[in-house]
């Protein structure tokens, strides 16, 4: 219904956006993939959209290409994996990473991403291999991440983020706690965040 929007950025709360399109505030989901290379607050953005309506609520989703909409669809298709977990795995790691993880049928790393246990990892393993098999010997899902400035406080909004993408809120401070102080945005604190989790 609603396959792309083009407007100013007018908020960046990770996850959460809000696009202004001729008046209209459009409030967008998005991975921190994505939020990692939108403009800053005020600059204009085109975001590819996945609309999803359930009986409680309407959502629209946003990613930074094609390419990565088009993971995202493939994952809420796995049984047991929602918008928000899907959001969760493509906040975590890289569509490249994820590809190979699935590829190499790697457990461990796909139980690092949060709310996903053993069962469900294998059972992304599964159904995602035959889907995603030729995928890392082409640029399908290559998302480039090029971090940007935000004016606001970024090791709050870094924490925020990470609560909203499923963690724990003392996992959350523990990991942000960990992040050297010399990161600059929240784009850079939470990616320091999830890598330094991802590692232990």
């Amino acid at each position: 219904m609603i396959g792309r929007i083009v407007g100013t950025l007018v908020e960046k709360t990770p996850p959460e956006l809000l696009v202004d399109v001729n008046g209209i505030g459009y409030e967008i989901s998005a991975s921190m993939t994505t939020i990692y290379d939108l403009p800053q607050v005020g600059g204009m953005v085109t975001l590819y959209t996945h609309f999803l309506v359930k009986e409680d609520a309407q959502t629209l989703y946003g990613f930074i290409d094609k390419n990565e909409r088009a993971l995202f669809r493939v994952l809420i298709k796995v049984n047991g994996i929602g918008p928000k977990m899907a959001l969760a795995v493509l906040s975590s790691m890289s569509a490249e990473e994820l590809v190979s993880n699935v590829q190499e049928s790697d457990v461990s790393a796909l139980t690092k991403i949060p709310g996903v246990g053993k069962k469900t990892a294998e059972r992304l393993i599964i159904e995602l291999r035959d889907k995603l098999g030729q995928a890392a010997k082409t640029d399908l899902f290559s998302t480039p991440a090029v971090l940007r400035q935000v004016q606001t406080d970024p090791r709050q909004e870094a924490e925020a983020a990470l609560i909203s993408l499923g963690y724990k809120p003392q996992e959350a401070a523990r990991a942000i706690a960990g992040v050297p102080m010399d990161a600059a945005s929240s784009e850079d604190v939470i990616r320091a965040a999830l890598k330094g989790m991802l590692r232990n």
